[in-house]
């Protein structure tokens, strides 16, 4: 298997430089994932306003709103400066050729710019639940088999390949790559999937964590190698009292999600957790939204104002982040203004 190295860092703007060096910063970007019931019309205009900004790349989530590959080739139409992201996509529902073509599509209209497939296991929810594929066993055999044929396919040549889950004869990518080719970067929460990206990917994304949590994330990741660091930032500017109940809702439907749940525990939010999750048992779902704690909200979604989010940014680059990815939260009164003045803040310029 040929493993990932970290990708280097993409040139930007000498205002850039200059603007994140003072930051603490070297890259930084915003994904369109918290936003995604806002229109994909959304992510046209906040990329847009993120590249005037000085941010280095834009990112999507997927899981039944907009489609991530087609919304990404908008934005690289209308922000020609950003690096485009996938953050990350459920790999039981695209095959490692679907996502390699995906890939190799975008990096070939944008040969520049960096590309990253971001890809997770998701959970049992989004995959069978919503779109009816099985979620599988063995969620560390299949993403390292996953990644490993996702490469070989990305450098051109013919595969063969004789897995436990993927059986492959014959597929050559039939999208010509220079050298520059789409970085792959794991999803990845818990110990074993943390070390894994660090062996197999070029990154690893850490998500839903407090900056608190960070060093523990990289000192597992680096048990694996050498992989880039990746986290989404949560931080909105909002009044407190419009995001708080977005906030237990949000962390809430994370909690109850086995792999979640142990990392918010290992976080410090045990009794958080196991509240939430005997109350959700129940079928209390009130007492599971009241049993998000005000410090789990503080420490994972951060509201208030602009400097308290420029703030939070910086606190996850000093912990171990090389790329903080602002997920900005649009829960102020007026949405669209919230999720401005958030991603403006991200960077010190509300």
């Amino acid at each position: 298997m040929t493993h990932g190295t970290p990708p280097e860092p993409r040139p930007c703007r000498p205002s850039q430089r200059l603007a994140f060096a003072l930051m603490g910063m070297e890259r930084a970007g915003v994904t369109f994932a918290s936003l995604m019931n806002l229109g994909p019309d959304t992510a046209i205009r906040t990329s847009v306003l993120a590249s005037d900004l000085g941010y280095d790349s834009y990112w999507t989530a997927e899981t039944t709103g907009p489609e991530a590959f087609s919304l990404l080739a908008a934005v690289g139409a209308a922000a020609p400066s950003l690096g485009l992201g996938t953050g990350v996509l459920a790999l039981q529902l695209r095959t490692p050729m679907v996502v390699a073509m995906a890939g190799a599509t975008l990096q070939s209209l944008h040969p520049e710019r960096d590309i990253v497939l971001g890809v997770g296991i998701s959970s049992p929810v989004v995959t069978q639940r919503w779109h009816g594929v099985a979620y599988r066993d063995r969620p560390l055999a299949h993403t390292r088999e996953y990644v490993e044929l996702l490469r070989q396919c990305l450098t051109g040549e013919k595969v063969d390949f004789a897995g436990d889950f993927y059986q492959v004869k014959g597929f050559r990518l039939g999208v010509r790559l220079g050298e520059k080719k789409p970085k792959i970067v794991i999803g990845a929460l818990n110990p074993k999937m943390l070390a894994l990206a660090g062996e197999v990917a070029d990154g690893v994304a850490l998500n839903y964590l407090p900056a608190s949590h960070v060093a523990w994330s990289v000192e597992q990741v680096r048990k694996g190698g050498n992989a880039e660091i990746y986290a989404y930032v949560h931080a909105g500017v909002c009044e407190r009292h419009e995001g708080i109940e977005h906030a237990r809702r949000d962390l809430f439907s994370y909690a109850v999600v086995d792999s979640y749940a142990r990392n918010f525990a290992r976080a410090g939010f045990a009794s958080e957790v196991e509240a939430i999750r005997a109350h959700h048992a129940a079928g209390d779902r009130a007492g599971a939204l009241a049993a998000v704690s005000d410090q789990m909200v503080d420490a994972i979604d951060v509201m208030g104002d602009p400097d308290a989010v420029h703030a939070t940014m910086q606190a996850y680059v000093a912990a171990g982040v090389d790329v903080p990815i602002l997920m900005p939260l649009p829960w102020g009164s007026d949405r669209h203004a919230s999720a401005d003045l958030s991603i403006r803040a991200g960077l010190g310029k509300a």
